[in-house]
């Protein structure tokens, strides 16, 4: 047993130390211009208020780098010492001015020496080395200014903008990200410069998590021990930005990877440091304790974990078959008309569950299950129904269902077995066993393995005791005697929060998980959302459409809270379809690389329209992008007009026609 969180230097920014022993730090970055010293100064002293501890500045020339100082001097005179950071891309003169005002420079090593023109080349070795030598050349008077002035450095590495280097030897994958990174460093370590932080920035949380875990095992076979700054970036706004920040930013946490967190949303920065202080409450709880983290290397899937699917009623569950929603409903006198209606407005809303778990409660039950059934099936077929109870009550008169699910704790005896495959039987239905200990579920597991009908796994996690690592201990234990049963994940909670999404987000990111059910005291419609929102997050099943939008610095050219806002309401019914929205070329065409469509400011009121990483548009005013954009997605086949009058019907298995 060993502490959950990964060791590292410590690291001062002016006087706040980040990594060592030091508590997870909260950043964020201004919006304003830099060269606005009043506008900039003031959204830097609401930051500090709301409880950030560094705050980044962009440079994009030397000019603004020079302004740094004017903005340094104001926020003293202000009693305001938090530490500043300065945002570089392309203008090494740049920061070179910036650190002599500012405790931090970040660099991108994707364009801090390199240009960006999607050019392609084989290098040989003698030429890659040459090229390093060339960065070295540029890159080594900063690091010995930073040096001598006792700056730190963070190395910010963006999957969006990978150099043309890198991308030719490495291409666009986590793996190139680390070397951008690791090429740097090495220039730092050559000069005898410690003082850095690393990032590997991406809006995919998928590329995001495995570049971070492929840079702490390439520090740990070069001996390096640098703390990690954390974040999704373009993460976007609202319930999205805020579930995808926590997949991404959560699933480190979960492996006590990352010392310091940005939280990136299309929104004025100050609504960024509640959502990195909840997850930094979170996991700070956590590191305290111990957990057995000896087999969790063997634990990350590539891929989805491989699982023989299993038909429940009309709904396929594991293989190839999208990861389904489960939604728990009780069952009281009366209430079966109330349920109708309620899952009727769930229909309308394109986010319905597909299992639907009633749990069983007496007597009176089979005739509301009866009557609520019947009543459902006359609007849709396309749910499965499944009867919860405990393993101490199982009931062999229980109606018939398409599975039945029998939670237990500690132990499931021989009798409670036998009268559980009985039921199953009687009724040709499933069998869900359900537990929230691992040991006694691959027990059970184990037992019926070969019995020759219908068996799923279902992980309970309340609240309290929320464990990606309990969860991979169970994958393993299934993977080493090859049982491919499908999982259902569990999470029973207060409310759906971001701790949730980082446990779910962090095993779905890793392939594991069939079903999901996010199980609240709050409204089932919440919950419902939540867990559509969190597998979109994940990449795992778009069910609307997905934005990738910025979230504004100095250098954005157009305000992007409300053109995200009226492209939202604009292109949001086109259900699958993925728009990024970006300030600047900065990451743009990179962080698009998986985007449908992109709208990039291009210039003072000019925007660039692309396809995937092409732009086809150039220059175009601001006042009809908008409606360019919408021809363009029409040109390609992907538009639709939005439904103004909405009935439920069926449809084909996993989708809701409306």
């Amino acid at each position: 047993m060993k502490p959950l969180r990964r060791p590292t230097r410590e690291v001062k920014v002016g006087t706040v130390g980040v990594g060592g022993t030091n508590p997870i730090r909260l950043q964020s970055m201004t919006t304003t211009d830099t060269m606005n010293t009043e506008a900039t100064v003031a959204q830097v002293l609401r930051l500090a208020e709301v409880g950030c501890e560094i705050a980044r500045i962009t440079a994009p020339t030397a000019l603004d780098a020079r302004n740094l100082e004017a903005i340094k001097s104001s926020l003293i005179k202000k009693k305001c010492r938090i530490p500043l950071v300065a945002d570089i891309h392309f203008r090494p003169d740049a920061a070179m001015v910036a650190a002599d005002f500012v405790e931090k420079v970040r660099i991108n090593p994707g364009n801090f020496v390199d240009g960006k023109a999607f050019k392609v080349r084989e290098y040989t070795d003698e030429e890659y080395r040459d090229e390093i030598k060339r960065i070295e050349g540029k890159f080594t008077p900063l690091v010995l200014k930073l040096k001598k002035l006792k700056r730190a450095l963070r190395i910010g590495t963006n999957h969006g903008s990978l150099s043309d280097r890198i991308m030719n030897r490495y291409g666009d994958t986590p793996e190139g990200m680390v070397e951008s990174a690791l090429e740097y460093a090495r220039i730092c370590e050559q000069n005898q410069f410690f003082d850095i932080i690393f990032s590997m920035k991406a809006s995919n949380p998928k590329i995001m998590i495995a570049a971070y875990r492929l840079l702490v095992k390439r520090m740990t076979e070069e001996n390096m021990n640098y703390p990690l700054h954390l974040g999704v970036t373009e993460a976007g706004d609202g319930p999205d930005g805020r579930i995808k920040s926590a997949v991404g930013i959560g699933s480190l946490l979960e492996d006590g990877i990352g010392d310091t967190i940005r939280v990136s949303l299309t929104e004025d920065p100050e609504f960024e440091i509640p959502v990195a202080k909840e997850l930094a409450r979170h996991y700070e709880t956590l590191w305290k304790t111990h957990v057995d983290r000896t087999m969790d290397g063997q634990a990350s899937f590539n891929t989805r974990r491989e699982t023989e699917p299993v038909m429940s009623g009309p709904i396929s569950i594991g293989g190839a078959a999208p990861i389904r929603i489960v939604s728990s409903l009780m069952l009281q006198e009366n209430s079966a008309d109330s349920l109708m209606a309620l899952m009727e407005n769930r229909f309308k809303k394109e986010v319905p569950p597909e299992i639907i778990v009633l749990p069983f409660r007496g007597p009176s039950f089979a005739t509301l299950y009866s009557s609520f059934r019947s009543q459902m099936e006359s609007q849709t077929h396309r749910l499965s129904y499944w009867i919860s109870c405990s393993a101490e009550n199982i009931d062999a008169t229980l109606p018939p269902a398409d599975a039945y699910v029998v939670h237990f704790q500690n132990h499931l005896t021989e009798g409670q077995l036998a009268a559980a495959v009985q039921l199953c039987r009687q009724n040709s239905a499933g069998l869900v066993l359900a537990s929230a200990k691992t040991e006694p579920l691959i027990q059970a597991i184990e037992r019926l393995k070969n019995g020759r009908m219908t068996l799923l796994a279902w992980l309970d996690f309340p609240q309290e005791t929320l464990s990606v690592h309990e969860a991979r201990r169970f994958m393993l234990a299934l993977k080493s005697f090859d049982e491919k049963i499908p999982l259902v994940l569990s999470v029973q909670t207060t409310t759906p929060s971001l701790p949730v999404a980082s446990v779910l987000g962090s095993l779905i990111c890793d392939g594991l998980g069939d079903a999901i059910q996010v199980a609240s005291s709050g409204p089932s419609e919440e919950n419902l959302d939540f867990a559509y929102n969190l597998l979109q997050a994940c990449g795992s099943r778009i069910t609307k459409t997905e934005f990738v939008s910025c979230p504004s610095c100095g250098r954005t050219l157009f305000d992007l809270q409300s053109t995200t806002e009226r492209i939202k309401a604009k292109t949001g019914h086109l259900k699958g379809v993925k728009i990024a929205i970006m300030g600047c070329i900065v990451n743009g065409p990179g962080e698009m690389a998986d985007a449908d469509f992109g709208y990039v400011g291009g210039g003072p009121g000019k925007i660039n329209l692309y396809v995937g990483k092409t732009c086809v548009e150039k220059s175009i005013p601001s006042e009809i992008a908008d409606e360019k954009l919408i021809e363009l997605i029409k040109s390609h086949g992907k538009w639709a007009d939005p439904l103004v009058h909405q009935t439920v019907g069926r449809h084909s298995e996993g989708e809701v026609c409306i």
